[in-house]
């Protein structure tokens, strides 16, 4: 019980710290916060040695656990890996600084000039599993957006990302940011999720990263908002008007040229006009990577020696070389399909057809919708935005990839010459 106490009682004060020091942030110049961001990002590469250290650590621990070597790999920092941190943060001092943009102004009949100015949304918690970069990516991009945020990774990288923060804190506390800005949560227990998810009173919006099984345990069990998405069930519809070669390739890239990330292809659908030529040259292109086959009973007809597909496989995420396949009769069925098994991902359709395009566009609800474009490119560096924090599928407050935009909210301000309300 003592245990349990002192656990709440440095979540709490954990929170209590993050909460004062993010009213103070919001007034922080952009050469401030850029600054900040550049020691960052230094100090990351001065402490290579150290951080190796601590990675090594978990490494071991993990290799005792029985970790699988994906998840091995996701852990290992590495000379590389530590340079891409920094060069990532660099990459936020890039960019422009949303924090005080009036983004609209407007003027009312009685005179008053009307607008709406972004501000930073407070305090931030993060919730996250394996890759320690997580830990740089999330700290710089809250600091330039002027956000205090609260880190809670994955008890298999505890020691690296303990490292990794203990060095953001002493980079920005020397250029006068409060170090209290970036917080990592010093505990491996889950009560220390639970514990963030009660606090409500401090901490503003909670964004978790990891598994279906985290998101899920973060989103009952919070009383903060959550910024989620669960799982990344994402469609690519080849057209009758498509040109088939250039589905070829997109429909390639989609699946296998990352297959365990979320906005990988996990069903193919195929006009029946087109399915049996296509059908046949994609699946060759396909199975040289490897890809496992698993097709509705059209499919199966073109491509007698693929596994039939079950109920199960149309609303699943694979994150694998496997792949769903069906065979539809057109736009309605491709979108319909799309409407009951996906998770308001990522979408695509190939199609040389302007109307069918623009349906498809208005129609299908996920959060990133392509036009004869690979799923891969639903991503914040992909998009423009520079970095992103995550992925979210949900539209309060941000439909798709997070940058320093979605990392903001806006309030209206009003200028006035002495009217009042009659």
């Amino acid at each position: 019980m003592t245990e349990r106490f002192d656990l709440r009682k440095e979540i709490g004060a954990m929170a209590r710290k993050a909460k004062e020091v993010s009213r103070s942030l919001a007034s922080l110049s952009t050469a401030l916060k850029n600054q900040a961001l550049l020691e960052m990002a230094q100090d990351l590469e001065r402490n290579e040695a150290f951080l190796l250290e601590e990675s090594q650590k978990d490494l071991q621990a993990g290799e005792k656990a029985g970790l699988t070597s994906a998840l091995m790999d996701r852990l290992r920092l590495t000379p590389a890996v530590i340079r891409a941190m920094a060069d990532g943060i660099r990459e936020v001092v890039r960019l422009d600084d949303p924090v005080g943009e009036v983004v609209k102004m407007w003027r009312r009949p009685n005179g008053l000039m009307v607008g709406k100015m972004r501000i930073p949304l407070g305090v931030i918690g993060i919730i996250y599993e394996s890759r320690p970069n997580v830990t740089a990516d999330a700290a710089a991009l809250c600091l330039k957006s002027a956000n205090s945020v609260i880190l809670r990774g994955g008890s298999e990288a505890f020691h690296s990302n303990r490292a990794i923060g203990r060095i953001l804190r002493e980079s920005i506390e020397r250029v006068g940011v409060p170090k209290d800005a970036i917080q990592v949560v010093p505990f491996t227990e889950r009560e220390a999720i639970e514990e963030m998810l009660l606090r409500e009173e401090e901490i503003d919006l909670i964004i978790p990263r990891g598994g279906e099984a985290l998101i899920r345990f973060v989103t009952r069990h919070s009383k903060i908002p959550v910024v989620k998405h669960y799982k990344g069930v994402c469609h690519v519809f080849v057209d009758e008007s498509a040109d088939l070669e250039m589905a070829t390739r997109i429909c390639l890239n989609a699946k296998v040229q990352r297959p365990g990330v979320c906005n990988a292809m996990e069903t193919l659908l195929v006009h029946e006009r087109v399915a049996g030529i296509f059908l046949p040259a994609i699946a060759r292109a396909l199975q040289e990577k490897g890809v496992e086959l698993r097709g509705c009973p059209a499919s199966l007809a073109i491509l007698p020696g693929i596994k039939a597909a079950q109920e199960e496989d149309w609303p699943k995420e694979y994150l694998d070389l496997i792949l769903a396949v069906k065979v539809v009769r057109g736009l309605d069925e491709a979108i319909a399909h799309i409407t009951r098994y996906g998770s308001l991902h990522t979408e695509a359709i190939i199609t040389s057809d302007y109307g069918n395009a623009q349906r498809f566009l208005r129609e299908v609800n996920s959060s990133c919708v392509l036009v004869n474009a690979s799923t891969r490119f639903n991503d914040g560096f992909e998009l423009g935005l520079g970095a992103e924090i995550g992925i979210s599928t949900t539209k309060l407050h941000a439909f798709g990839p997070m940058g320093l935009e979605e990392l903001t909210t806006t309030k209206f301000i009003v200028y006035g010459e002495g009217q009042i309300r009659g």
